[in-house]
């Protein structure tokens, strides 16, 4: 059975890592055309960044294409892996670099948040000064892990995890290229088994490849004869992990978004992380689920708990900005606090009310007394006259209608005594009363 022949050694990972922007597989809003980034690139002209994403979404490869392309020393630093007197040697190296060409190195620091304050106040006057540019790669928010000396002198951009697509390009790409993937090895996946290990992969294209290659030597260990055929079967054996019967676009997919909604609903927790972590499992879209989430705060919790909305929004905002896994515990905060909030669909019947209601009378015109009156003319034809400004009455309230007058009594917001909402319905009523 042929080998692929560049790099053999170096795990499937490593070889097919991109080496010229185009290849990279999604983050185009850091390296589309026109982005200060791959303009920076491009040119040579390099500016000092920390890169904050998730686990295989490109930040090594972004660090390392940035070297490649300017054609300046370039070193690596693990935070992990080196100390003092590594950083020495570096500094040492780069001094001698720019006095004999006036270049400036790349210093290219993993997981940089796993450094001190200390430790990260020693780069501070080598950045300052020109003679390293920092690329920074770090999978925590770097306005907590990183020291605001260096966050001021560097610009920080946001990778993003791959997306499904995403994950199947690259996976396919390292199927068929025959010198750095696997494509010598002739191999013939079935689309099941294709959709299971992107599944698996989180949006990590790292785990992904690694997934493939030891699928792919699993498969192939003892046999000479080809081509070599990966089923779910064989992937499932391989890494150990089943794939959940999910069909994303059928009865199962809305079975499952549907037991989850309806587990919140009826306020039982344990069901809703259940049903939460059986969609993650098998490989549902994250932030499908976080919108149904945001969905259900506005439906069924409403105006009972403002605070649900913005802890959905939440759990939204941190699969986008960290990604799997650490991502799915916001999730699972998400619906645990969605499920024994106080419930109300008052705002839900009251959105509504109101839509029918227009349907019905339609346009009714705005009463003249709080309609803008911007010009001479318009006052002349009554428009703000009459209008109370509530501000100039005890308690910032005045009794007046905002209503048109054929709807005038009509009610759309009707609140219960349910969690806020009781304070709610104690304000209308205390305005009503005036």
């Amino acid at each position: 059975m042929d080998k692929p022949t560049e790099n053999i050694g170096a795990p499937l990972a490593e070889r097919m890592r991109p080496k010229r922007l185009e290849d990279i597989v999604g983050q185009e809003h850091l390296i589309g055309p026109g982005s200060p980034l791959s303009k920076a690139i491009r040119s040579g002209h390099l500016f000092s960044v920390i890169f904050w994403g998730p686990p295989g979404s490109g930040k090594t490869t972004l660090a390392k294409l940035m070297g490649e392309y300017a054609k300046i020393p370039f070193h690596s630093f693990s935070a992990v892996t080196s100390g003092v007197k590594e950083l020495r040697q570096i500094i040492e190296q780069a001094k001698m670099v720019k006095a004999t060409s006036d270049r400036s190195t790349i210093l290219f620091v993993d997981e940089i948040h796993r450094f001190n304050k200390a430790q990260q106040d020693a780069f501070l006057p080598y950045v300052e000064s020109g003679l390293i540019t920092l690329i920074g790669a770090t999978t925590q928010n770097p306005s907590f892990e990183v020291i605001s000396p260096l966050l001021s002198r560097a610009r920080m951009m946001t990778l993003t995890p791959l997306g499904k697509e995403g994950i199947r390009a690259i996976l396919l790409r390292a199927l068929e290229d025959r010198e750095r993937g696997i494509g010598a090895l002739d191999i013939e996946i079935e689309p099941h088994a294709l959709e299971h290990m992107v599944d698996l992969s989180q949006g990590d294209a790292r785990v992904a490849l690694n997934n493939l290659e030891a699928s792919v030597y699993y498969a192939s260990e003892g046999r000479d004869e080809s081509p070599v055929r990966l089923d779910l079967k064989t992937i499932e054996k391989a890494l150990q992990k089943k794939a959940l019967p999910y069909d994303k676009d059928g009865e199962e997919h809305y079975n499952l978004i549907s037991a989850f909604h309806k587990s919140m609903r009826g306020s039982d927790t344990q069901a809703s992380v259940y049903w939460l972590y059986r969609m993650l499992m098998a490989g549902e879209d994250p932030l499908f689920i976080c919108r149904r989430m945001i969905r259900f705060a506005t439906e069924d919790v409403g105006m009972a708990d403002p605070d649900a909305l913005q802890v959905a929004l939440a759990a939204f905002d941190s699969w986008q900005k960290v990604g799997p896994p650490e991502a799915e515990l916001a999730l699972a905060e998400a619906a645990v606090y969605l499920a024994s909030a106080p419930k109300s669909n008052t705002l839900y019947l009251a959105e509504k009310s109101v839509k029918q209601e227009i349907e019905k009378s339609g346009a009714q015109p705005v009463p003249l007394h709080i309609r803008n009156a911007p010009t001479s003319l318009m006052k002349k034809l009554g428009y703000g006259r009459g209008y109370l400004y509530p501000h100039n009455y005890p308690g910032g309230r005045v009794e007046q209608e905002y209503l048109p007058a054929d709807i005038k009594n009509r009610v759309f917001y009707r609140p219960t005594d349910r969690g806020f909402e009781r304070e709610i319905r104690k304000r209308m009523g205390a305005r009503k009363k005036e």
